[in-house]
């Protein structure tokens, strides 16, 4: 059966392949984007994560479209890289607000039918360094790390409804965000990846596609790593 799939920040590198992994199983599919272009093939609808009013607009749109929305995948997210010192405080809370606060927004969103509907499935992308850290990005990390407290909170208050909510944490994944990692960063993350090399979009979705199917009926408040072994253990 077809279902109404949300993916934000789905128009370029791990959102845009995810949310074509989904349309390519059958579902209907709308992603929501800040800048740039929409992708070919999906519902696209401009949105701020950031902004209240903007957020509503977005699910509204989506819901009249394709109906309740029975898919959320959360993975809108930016950097404002800085050494902690010299980080403009603008800069934090852009990223937080961007990263957790518009997660947490899309979620409370999309529960309301989710809770009507007795089903539901949240996906949140967060990141391996939520669990590292890294120097120059004490925002992005916070970000990342406070999504862990979000899923397993909203798994115990959902679970009821037959709503699972899980977190995939990529490593380091072939995206633009990844290129801009300078050489030497980048070495030692890959010194210290056990498969010793990055993963592909394709595969952080294959795996959130399984979180969203019934095949993981029985998972939630799970952070599921994506990182080739990097940071086991954490």
């Amino acid at each position: 059966m077809s279902r109404s799939v949300l993916v934000t920040g789905g128009n370029r590198g791990i959102g845009l392949v995810v949310a074509r992994a989904f349309a390519e199983a059958g579902d209907k599919v709308a992603v929501t984007y800040r800048t740039g272009e929409p992708p070919e093939g999906l519902l696209g609808v401009r949105c701020d994560v950031t902004d209240p009013v903007a957020a509503q607009r977005a699910v509204a749109e989506v819901e009249a479209q394709f109906g309740p929305v029975a898919v959320l995948v959360a993975n809108s997210g930016t950097t404002r890289d800085a050494l902690a010192p010299v980080m403009r405080e603008e800069d934090f809370e852009d990223v937080i607000q961007t990263n957790l606060v518009g997660a947490f927004r899309m979620a409370r969103l999309v529960a309301r039918g989710m809770i009507s509907a007795k089903w539901g499935r949240i996906v949140f992308v967060s990141s391996v360094m939520g669990f590292l850290g890294s120097p120059g990005q004490a925002n992005y990390a916070a970000s990342k790390s406070g999504m862990l407290g979000l899923t397993r909170s909203l798994a115990w208050e959902l679970g009821s409804r037959n709503i699972t909510v899980n977190m995939v944490t990529p490593g380091l994944i072939e995206t633009d965000m990844i290129r801009g990692v300078k050489d030497r960063r980048r070495e030692q993350l890959l010194s210290q990846t056990p498969l010793r090399r990055t993963g592909t979009p394709q595969e952080v979705a294959e795996v959130v596609r399984f979180l969203a199917g019934d095949g993981a009926s029985y998972v939630t408040g799970a952070a599921i790593p994506i990182g080739g072994g990097l940071a086991m253990g954490q």
